[in-house]
């Protein structure tokens, strides 16, 4: 029997299927998942990302990371180091803290991948439009908590899934990248799971603070 790929309990079940790939969720955690049988290999993948035109001098594209990155640097003093977690190609949450006095490093498993960066602990770890696309749930949330120090701060930017009536007609699964979909329980499982607490912002960003 599969297991789950978050919390590894063998309680997948069929969930949805379109013309592409079959969905399923587990009644333990509810995320929604994609069964590795549908998942695209590495080099598939970027180039999926590699069609992505996100650039710091895109003020639309700030204004989209500013609904994850102010509710941290409102909560963070000035002397605070973050981590941009899969900053993609075009890193610009990093640039836009520069321009507050806040460094942030950039880190990205195809467009920044420098090991070190993951050695280090941070005040704050922002993960925006990213948590989806890997399928690996488990080890990358135990990676997201090794990064943090204690009292740190994790924003998660990703759409929530719903019921099966909107997660039939939901846009956001169209991406063949997009392989783990993250209900607002599924995130009150993960603070649980990790002693953390969460805030809802809004319908795409949640927030975490580490005990």
């Amino acid at each position: 029997m599969s297991i789950c790929p978050l919390c590894q309990q063998p309680s997948l079940q069929a969930f949805y299927q379109d013309k592409f790939r079959e969905y399923q969720r587990c009644g333990n955690c509810l995320l929604v998942s994609v069964p590795e049988a549908f998942l695209l290999n590495a080099v598939e993948e970027k180039a999926v990302y590699d069609q992505h035109q996100n650039n710091p001098d895109d003020l639309g594209y700030r204004k989209f990371l500013s609904r994850a990155l102010d509710p941290v640097l409102q909560r963070v003093s000035q002397d605070a180091e973050g981590l941009d977690f899969g900053c993609g190609p075009g890193p610009t949450i990093s640039v836009m803290a520069a321009e507050k006095g806040i460094k942030v490093d950039n880190y990205d498993l195809y467009y920044c991948n420098d090991p070190q960066k993951l050695q280090k602990q941070y005040d704050f770890v922002t993960i925006t439009e990213v948590i989806e696309h890997v399928a690996d749930a488990k080890s990358l949330l135990a990676t997201l908590d090794s990064l943090l120090k204690p009292g740190g701060l994790l924003v998660i930017m990703t759409k929530r899934a719903g019921d099966l009536e909107a997660f039939s007609r939901w846009h956001y699964k169209g991406d063949p990248t997009h392989i783990n979909f993250y209900a607002t329980e599924t995130f009150e499982w993960i603070a649980k799971q990790y002693n953390w607490t969460l805030e809802v912002l809004g319908n795409d960003v949640v927030l975490f603070n580490k005990a």
